[in-house]
């Protein structure tokens, strides 16, 4: 019974066993707060993963996979199965529409070609738009129909029907000029300049021969105030995001960060380049690729100038500086991979067959309560069954990839598709385990210290316990208590102190981005009583408190100087999301690993214990009585 009463006191009556608490709770506060970040790199990986693209992937670079519909039909019969779409998936070069030397042209992007409807019901697609509405930053002061309308109230019916015909948007093969000026009665003044707009950017020389000489000058000053981002914009950018497609026409969803010109300012916000200028849906890109024929040949570059219609923000730096996605169908037809006519070799005119459009990947969702190995199984059986009606109901026609013979064909879950990316994330993060863990050595060393300390002071104490009968064991056990009591204190006050900081760290980094000029000067304050405070204990003649008084003014006076000195320079981003791939910090709490750390804590607490514990057993009671 005297073991837990002497551990009490000693908890209770000094000030030092305070600092073995605190010495534990600190380094379980920094293993927690680094192991959950590092832990929260890795679930945010895979959570993005799986809501970027699905569950489970069936993929055939390059060749792609035909008859995907039929394939996308065999496994979204399944039921674990929630919904499966196609994707065309390339590299290209986008043409920025920046002015030469503002801002880098063009750019290398990862291109992928979805059906945005089928896109959405296997990814978060629509939760990753960034622009639910135009910014009010991007909207101008010259109206619509202050520029164009001028200009379309002008064309005579000659040139309203020529516009419409020489348009590819409309189909008026075969219509009268009647029906043609008919349905150009019907557009509104918007979409008239858009059918202009379509000509002078695509087909540079239609245009000019339609209007007349004071026409083509008035619509030449109209592209230019476009180019110099004075006209509004009004636009559904939301549903144009989602269907991305802009007046018929497809379009690109950008990633946030393939634009240069957007930033994140000191709160961690993005922002838009030249006060809203260079806000990208304003704008049009021509994007470039370069499709391969059958025999792994490059063919011509094929190059479409599509309007960028929303951005996207996945939170992933390195997805959203490259990735670029447009509709499935244009997609397929800059890579050769629509459907096409297959004619006889020797009579060019005469069709022998149809080649079906292909997909170079099938993403797949699955049930939520479905592991996605059981469900590459399942896909992988649901692709066997598809290659063998394919084979038997196309006889002689393009025959699907088949598992095994055709080695390019991959059916993979998402981490193993990008093994290569989450390995190394993995890697780093036992990595950081490993070397936190000699902070569990620092930890021993710092309670072996201190209670080397307290044995020293407890000399007489202990010398007394033995003259009445207290065994050696008793002695160890009174410190080991004392350690085990100082390790589990340390470890639950570790784990607050863990939470707090981690749940907090957004803030933190925000706080850190851009410090409030009341904390500078409060701190400045508590400087000020703090010196005051050290300057009155000169007087008593004791050192300690003039001795700590100067070093946490110090300390408080380095730290406010930070503080003004954030303050003046408009804060800073620590968090660069170029660096950390995320656009936030991780905020949730490792639990299994807090708690690990939590008993390695307590186990090195009873290791620094156990030394001084022994020397204290081997006291001699004479000699400690006779200590002073």
């Amino acid at each position: 019974m005297y073991h837990f009463l002497l551990t009490s006191r000693y908890l209770t009556s000094r000030i030092i066993p305070l600092l073995a608490i605190a010495a534990v709770a600190l380094c379980v506060a920094l293993v927690i707060v680094v192991v959950s970040v590092m832990t929260g790199f890795l679930d945010m990986i895979k959570d993005s993963g799986r809501t970027l693209m699905g569950d489970v992937m069936i993929s055939y670079p390059v060749s792609g996979i035909p008859w995907y519909d039929d394939l996308i039909e065999e496994v979204e019969a399944m039921p674990e199965v929630v919904a499966a779409a196609p994707m065309v998936e390339t590299i290209g070069v986008l043409r920025m529409p920046y002015p030469r030397g503002a801002v880098k042209e063009p750019k290398m992007v990862q291109i992928w070609g979805v059906d945005p409807e089928r896109f959405a019901k296997v990814t978060t697609f629509g939760e990753t738009l960034m622009w639910p509405e135009v910014p009010e930053s991007a909207r101008y002061q010259v109206s619509h129909d202050e520029a164009y309308g001028p200009i379309i109230d002008t064309f005579d019916r000659t040139q309203r029907i020529a516009i419409l015909r020489a348009s590819d948007w409309e189909d008026t093969e075969g219509m009268s000029d009647s029906q043609v000026a008919d349905m150009g009665s019907a557009l509104t003044q918007p979409e008239w300049y858009e059918h202009m707009r379509h000509l002078m950017l695509d087909k540079g020389d239609t245009l000019p021969r339609i209007l007349r000489d004071d026409q083509r000058l008035d619509m030449q000053k109209v592209i230019e105030l476009e180019q110099a981002g004075r006209l509004p914009i009004d636009l559904d950018v939301l549903a144009e995001g989602l269907s991305m497609s802009r007046n018929g026409r497809p379009g690109i969803v950008a990633g946030i960060h393939v634009s240069d010109a957007n930033y994140r300012d000191s709160n961690g916000e993005y922002q838009i380049g030249g006060n809203g200028h260079w806000w990208l849906p304003r704008y049009e890109g021509a994007l470039t690729t370069i499709p391969v024929d059958a025999t792994g040949g490059t063919l011509e570059p094929e190059t479409v100038l599509m309007p960028f219609v929303n951005e996207f923000s996945s939170g992933v730096f390195a997805v959203d500086e490259i990735r670029v996605m447009i509709p499935l169908g244009t997609a397929q037809r800059m890579m050769h991979l629509d459907a096409a006519e297959i004619v006889d070799e020797f009579d060019p005119m005469k069709v022998v067959g149809v080649e079906p459009a292909r997909a170079t990947m099938i993403l797949v969702r699955g049930q939520d309560d479905i592991d996605p190995l059981d469900l590459r199984e399942l896909v992988r059986a649901a692709y066997q069954r598809f290659t063998d009606k394919m084979i038997e109901t196309q006889p002689g026609s393009v025959s699907p990839p088949i598992e095994g013979i055709n080695p390019s064909l991959r059916i993979l879950t998402w981490e193993e598709q990008n093994a290569a990316f989450i390995g190394p994330v993995e890697k780093e993060r036992a990595l950081m385990r490993t070397l936190f863990s000699i902070v569990y050595v620092v930890c021993a060393a710092l309670v072996l210290a201190i209670f080397w300390a307290i044995v020293y002071e407890k000399t007489r104490d202990i010398g007394i316990l033995r003259s009445i009968g207290a065994s050696r064991p008793g002695i160890v056990w009174i410190f080991l208590l004392y350690g085990l009591v100082v390790g589990i204190i340390g470890a639950v006050i570790g784990l607050g102190l863990g939470w707090l900081i981690t749940a907090n760290v957004n803030g933190i980094h925000d706080l850190l981005a851009q410090p409030p000029g009341w904390l500078a000067w409060s701190l400045a304050a508590v400087t000020v009583i703090t010196l005051l405070w050290t300057f009155l204990k000169l007087f008593t003649g004791r050192i300690l408190p003039v001795m700590l008084g100067l070093m946490i003014s110090i300390l408080l006076g380095l730290l406010t100087a930070l503080v003004f000195i954030l303050d003046a320079q408009g804060g800073v981003v620590i968090w660069d999301p170029a660096v950390y791939y995320f656009s936030e910090v991780p905020n949730s709490i490792d639990l299994p690993a807090a708690i690990i750390t939590m008993i390695g804590a307590v186990i090195f607490s009873l290791v620094g214990a156990a030394i001084p514990a022994a020397r204290a057993a081997d006291v001699d009671p004479v000699k400690a009585l006779r200590y002073e």
